[in-house]
C-alpha cells in the first residue's frame, strides 16, 4: 500500500483561482523544490522568517501551533526540513479514512480535492493511483493540483490518468482534473531558469484543465507576469491566467488587493482573491 507524507489534511473551502469558493479537502503533501523566500520583501533582500523558526522548532508539537509568516512562503512547514516530524507518513488507507471524516456526509457529493503542497507532484505521483482508486474515492469527480509548474508528469501517473480517468467504458463519467499553476516571478526569489517550465505547463494541458497563477504586488510585477504569460503562450500554452495579491497575513494581503485588481483589469486578465485570508486570517487548516 502507497504512503505520501502529509503536511496537512482539512476541509475548507477553495480560496483561490478557478473553483474560489467550492468546498474542498485539502491534501497538502510534504516536500517542495523551491523555498520562495522573497514574497513580501524588497528585491534583493530577500530573507525566510521560516529560518527564525526553525531555530526554536522544538516549541512547538503540532502543526497547528506554528506561527504564520508575513513574509516568504506562507506553507513553509510543508517543505522545510525542520519541519518534517510535523508531518506524518500515512497510509492510502489512513488518508482515506481521514477524508471521509472530514466530508460533511461522509462520502464525496459535490466537494472537490485539492492535492497541493510544498509541490504535490514531485515523489508523491506514484502513490496517487493507489489513492485515487481506493473504493472509497469512486465518487470523486474534480481534483485539483496545485503545482509550481517545474515537475513533469511521469509516465507510470499518465497512463494512469489515460485508463482511470479519461479511458475505457467503466471510466465513471464527469471526472476533471485541473492543474493550477502558480509561477515563480523574481519577486519569489527564485531563479527564473528554475521557475520557468513551459514545456512542462503545456503537457498537463493533455491531462486536464490548465490556468496560471502569478502571486503579484506592484506594476513591475504585473509587467513581468505578462511577459512570462507571453514565454508560456509561445511555448504552447493557452488557457486563462490570474494575478493574485502577495500576503500571507491580513496586513500585508489588504495592502495589495485592491491594487492587483485594479492592474488586472488593466491588462485584461483575471483576479484571484485569496478568501483564506479574509475569512479564516489564512490559520494553518483553512
Amino acid at each position: 500500500m502507497s504512503k505520501i507524507k502529509v503536511a496537512e489534511l482539512f476541509y475548507s473551502i477553495q480560496g483561490e483561482g478557478r473553483y474560489m469558493g467550492v468546498p474542498s479537502v485539502f491534501l497538502r503533501t510534504f516536500g517542495c523544490n523551491f523555498k520562495c523566500a522573497g514574497f513580501g520583501m524588497p528585491k534583493n533582500t530577500y530573507s525566510n522568517e521560516a529560518d527564525e523558526i526553525a531555530e526554536v522548532v522544538h516549541m512547538y508539537t503540532k502543526y497547528e501551533q506554528l506561527p504564520l509568516v508575513s513574509t516568504g512562503c506562507d506553507s513553509y512547514a510543508s517543505w522545510h526540513h525542520s519541519f518534517k516530524d510535523l508531518s506524518p507518513m500515512l497510509t492510502s488507507d489512513a488518508i482515506v479514512d481521514r477524508i471521509l471524516e472530514l466530508l460533511p456526509n461522509k462520502q464525496w457529493e459535490d466537494e472537490h480535492l485539492v492535492i497541493t503542497g510544498g509541490e504535490p507532484l514531485l515523489g508523491w505521483q506514484r502513490a496517487y493511483e493507489d489513492l485515487l482508486e481506493h473504493p472509497k474515492m469512486q465518487n470523486l469527480r474534480e481534483i485539483t493540483f496545485e503545482t509550481n509548474g517545474t515537475q513533469a508528469l511521469t509516465e507510470d501517473f499518465k497512463n494512469y490518468l489515460n485508463d482511470k480517468w479519461y479511458g475505457g467504458d467503466t471510466v465513471p463519467a464527469n471526472r476533471e482534473i485541473t492543474f493550477s499553476v502558480s509561477v515563480k516571478l523574481s519577486n519569489s526569489g527564485e531563479k527564473r531558469e528554475d521557475a520557468i517550465k513551459p514545456d512542462v505547463v503545456s503537457e498537463y494541458q493533455n491531462w486536464g484543465m490548465t490556468y496560471l497563477k502569478f502571486v503579484v504586488a506592484t506594476p513591475e510585477d504585473v509587467e513581468e507576469a505578462v511577459h512570462t504569460s507571453n514565454v508560456f503562450r509561445q511555448g504552447g500554452f493557452d488557457g486563462p491566467i490570474y494575478l493574485m495579491p502577495v500576503g500571507g497575513v491580513e496586513s500585508v494581503y489588504n495592502l495589495n488587493n485592491r491594487k492587483v485588481a485594479e492592474l488586472a483589469m488593466m491588462y485584461g486578465l483575471r483576479y484571484s482573491d485569496r478568501l483564506q485570508i479574509p475569512l479564516f486570517k489564512n490559520a494553518w487548516g483553512t
